[in-house]
């Protein structure tokens, strides 16, 4: 799927896209989204994702068209569009949000080997992390191999990962039962979920959980053979992911009632197909999510490693993540992100970090690169920067931006004031890498206005750090 030179075709880089996409969050779809709200606000809420994630697709097509010379998608923009330390942070929380992700796919994948050898409870037993880490040393070891090989493994891993999906949905189309879908639509039945728009914002993260990697693609723009390619790629495995996870997540709600599906072990899809067709449709979609997780992990060392080397490559990031060894990969990057895992695969043993904990957290660290993306691209068409000659297509993606950045302004609304907190404590670090990256070109840290901006990013950490202390904050 990539040229002699080591350039990815649009196969390739739409594997990426649906292969960084569909990773375990779909295999736990129908118990996280009951757990947050009934029928009707799911129905809401995809309503909502899709309009909103087909905006930030778009968003992604139009900038890598329209800005080809700027590599690493979310984090180029937002340094583009609005300073260094913008571009920086966007970087780093995406970075950070990547790694974070990878280590809640590991808890996830061996919680699902736990079905079938108990030793692994929950995923974050001795056994599991010792496991873990073998795992992760493995998947390291095999993308200092070179990036193109790895991309075509990803490739094989997407494929085989969306078979279980498509007889899951045509398996559940045939027991689907609407009397058991219209039972209890605004789930009444269960008054501790609270309002319509109360489950609507709580089942946002997860919403957009399972979208996190629509911009797979643009972080490989520098890699693609055709830079027409980065914005289909995109906009192909949206639609693709959007039809398997609302067939999954709808079906499921006319196979078993809201409540029962709230009280699954992940991965629920198991337990639904289990519910429909016996002890092998638990096993087949364990099997299918094992590939996913093993698929999606490769996707996401990468995409960690090129963000970092992407940022050092033009000095917002510290030269020393620009090595590359002989194969083209960027080893220091790649160390310092497995580093991090292996770090915090160590944390989950002696902390209650869940599947779930794990992917909020990771989530709410990529709100503020798409806001920075969304609002660069509203901004260029306000100023008809790029669009000299295009007015109609510069009204249509004046709109289109309108709407993808009030949708990441609701996002992180709807991640609530604990996420935000969190996330500042993480982003506050990551100044001190800026910093180095700042001194090495000899040039001022911050601006004036990056100085306010760092000092409340510094006030959140504080509350943060003291909530964690106190209690009031947990992970």
């Amino acid at each position: 799927m990539s040229d002699s030179s080591g350039k990815l075709k649009l196969g390739a880089l739409v594997a990426l896209v649906v292969g960084s996409m569909i990773g375990g969050g779909i295999f736990s779809l129908p118990q996280n989204m009951a757990a947050s709200a009934g029928v009707g606000a799911v129905l809401i809420g995809w309503g909502i994702t899709a309009v909103g994630m087909l905006t930030l697709a778009f968003v992604f097509q139009t900038l890598a068209n329209r800005k080809p010379d700027l590599d690493g998608g979310v984090y180029a923009y937002a340094k583009a569009g609005f300073g260094d330390y913008m571009g920086f942070s966007s970087a780093w929380g995406y970075w950070i949000s990547a790694w974070l992700g990878n280590v809640g796919y590991f808890v996830l994948l061996f919680s699902t080997l736990g079905y079938f050898f108990p030793i692994f409870g929950e995923g974050n037993t001795p056994a599991a992390i010792i496991g873990a880490s073998i795992l992760l040393w493995a998947v390291h070891f095999l993308v200092l191999r070179g990036i193109k090989e790895a991309a075509f493994i990803n490739l094989v891993t997407t494929v085989a990962k969306v078979v279980p999906l498509v007889l899951f949905a045509l398996i559940c189309l045939f027991a689907f039962r609407l009397d058991i879908f219209t039972a209890d639509i605004w789930a009444v039945g269960t008054p501790e979920l609270g309002s319509v728009m109360n489950q609507v914002r709580n089942m946002m993260l997860v919403t957009v959980w399972v979208f996190i990697g629509i911009e797979g693609a643009s972080i490989f723009s520098s890699r693609a053979e055709k830079r027409s390619d980065v914005g289909k790629a995109t906009v192909i495995g949206f639609v693709t992911v959007l039809l398997f996870l609302v067939l999954v997540n709808v079906l499921s709600l006319g196979i078993m009632t809201q409540p029962e599906l709230a009280k699954l072990q992940n991965p629920s899809m198991a337990a639904v197909l289990e519910h429909v067709v016996g002890h092998w449709g638990a096993v087949l979609i364990s099997v299918g999510l094992i590939i996913s997780l093993l698929g999606a992990l490769l996707s996401w060392v990468l995409l960690c490693a090129e963000i970092m080397f992407a940022a050092a490559k033009d000095h917002t990031m510290p030269e020393f993540l620009r090595r590359e060894n002989a194969n083209q990969v960027p080893a220091n990057a790649l160390w310092l992100t497995n580093a991090m895992v292996q770090i915090f695969l160590v944390i989950t043993l002696f902390s209650n970090s869940t599947y779930l904990s794990l992917i909020y957290l990771a989530t709410s660290m990529i709100l503020v690169p798409y806001l920075w993306s969304a609002a660069y691209a509203f901004l260029l068409a306000l100023r008809s920067e790029t669009y000299e000659q295009a007015l109609a297509e510069r009204k249509k993606d004046l709109i289109i931006g309108g709407i993808a950045l009030l949708y990441a302004v609701w996002l992180l609304y709807a991640g609530g004031v604990k996420y935000l907190l969190l996330s500042a404590l993480l982003y506050a670090p990551g100044a001190i890498l800026f910093a180095k990256a700042k001194r090495e070109v000899g040039q001022p840290v911050f601006t004036n206005v990056e100085k306010l901006i760092f000092a409340a990013v510094v006030i959140g950490a504080l509350v943060a750090a003291f909530g964690l202390y106190d209690g009031f904050l947990t992970l």
